[in-house]
């Protein structure tokens, strides 16, 4: 199994644990004289099975991550700068779109905003980081379509 693969069954995992949660809150308690719904043991069996399989492919997701490597550096730390980079990216947009946002004024006597930094730099550093961050999200999705899962 590839690991992109392997990431779509986790996710798959996930999302069914999430829908057995809810389903299983629904079915905890009836009116007295009725029956839930749904069986709850057979719920909760289920919720387990997934719960065992989920731990599994986690695990071997994570091995798979630690080991494959590309560059010199393993999957694993390429994550770790493509999540850095996401918080870069993000920040650097907030405030420059803050630093951009100069309001005008309508008479000579209203409070003139001023921007605190020269947006035109930070927005070449902006579009830098940006631009890491699509490279290294491709080179991030080609391991996971080419690695096999550990």
């Amino acid at each position: 199994m590839k690991l992109a693969e392997a990431l779509r069954l986790r996710s798959d995992l996930q999302e069914r644990m999430a829908q057995l949660d809810q389903r299983l809150y629904q079915n905890a308690t009836v009116q007295e004289g009725e029956q839930p719904a749904e069986d709850p043991i057979k719920l909760l069996a289920e919720f387990e099975e997934c719960a065992v399989q989920l731990e599994d492919l986690i695990g071997r997701i994570n091995l798979t991550n630690s080991k494959v490597m590309t560059e010199g550096r393993t999957l694993t730390e390429l994550l770790a700068r493509r999540d850095c980079l996401k918080i870069k990216a993000k920040t650097y947009r907030n405030f420059l779109a803050a630093a951009s946002n100069l309001s005008g004024r309508a008479t000579r006597s209203e409070i003139k905003i001023c921007s605190t930094v020269p947006v035109t730099k930070y927005r070449k550093t902006a579009d830098a980081v940006s631009k890491e961050l699509r490279e290294l999200d491709n080179t991030i999705q080609s391991m996971n379509w080419t690695a096999e899962l550990l």
